[in-house]
């Protein structure tokens, strides 16, 4: 009868779409630090995997994002980039290529859900990396992450800043003042009210939006503002 891990490794090396010429660096890659016997399981482990997994997948995704984002500045790139090899997202790929489920642990962290644990995935996710890499080279490492991150790049972004950071930044950026928020109205009862605020920038014009507080109200303003220039999209703000 086949072990499970070794189902579970074979299976992944299908979802990884590449096969190893050498199965001891998948299972390295695999093995947590709390399944290694000996008197240093740091090196036994996929930790060392990890830390050069991290660089070439950093490579890789820059890359990507170079050639697919012409016109887009180094500040936006440099954001996008630490989007993409966060450990949010390296976590979400090992879920979706099953890594969890091939992962060597001790009774312990098995029995504590770690096969589910977010940092635990993401670490397994590069040091899987780094096996292909060490394994193939560049090429097929390149292409693991394209297949896992070309659609993630392409998608709609969620914003990091909120609308007000984001709509000052792009203001100074061209060397235009600061944006000007002015109450234009309130409705509704005093003690619920629903204010009405509107965002001047230099040498455009105005946006509106309303909330319940005047800082939603003036966050909605500048929302809108970007979303109108075409600077945010509204698919990305809802996200």
């Amino acid at each position: 009868m086949k072990n499970p891990r070794a189902a579970a490794r074979s299976g992944l090396e299908a979802r990884l779409g590449y096969q190893f010429a050498d199965p001891a660096l998948l299972d390295h890659a695999l093995t947590h630090v709390s399944a290694v016997k000996g008197d240093n399981p740091r090196t036994g482990s996929y930790q060392r995997f990890e830390f050069l997994g991290d660089r070439v997948l950093g490579l890789v995704v820059a890359e990507l994002l170079f050639k697919t984002f012409p016109d887009v500045p180094e500040g936006e790139l440099s954001q996008r980039l630490s989007e993409l090899v966060s450990a949010e997202t390296c976590a979400q790929v090992a879920a979706e290529l099953g890594i969890g489920e091939a992962v060597k642990l001790g009774e312990g962290e098995a029995r504590s859900g770690g096969r589910k644990k977010k940092a635990l995935l993401a670490d397994v996710c590069e040091s899987v990396i780094a096996a292909v890499y060490l394994d193939g080279g560049l090429e097929p490492a390149r292409d693991l992450i394209h297949r896992n991150w070309q659609g993630r790049m392409l998608r709609p972004r969620k914003h990091l800043r909120d609308g007000k950071t984001a709509l000052q930044e792009w203001a100074h950026g061209r060397g235009l003042a600061t944006p000007d928020y002015r109450e234009i109205g309130r409705t509704g009862p005093d003690h619920h009210p629903v204010f009405q605020v509107e965002v001047f920038v230099s040498g455009g014009e105005p946006a509106r939006g309303e909330g319940r507080t005047k800082r939603v109200a003036e966050k909605a303003a500048a929302e809108a503002f970007l979303i109108r220039e075409g600077i945010w999209t509204n698919e990305a703000v809802h996200d």
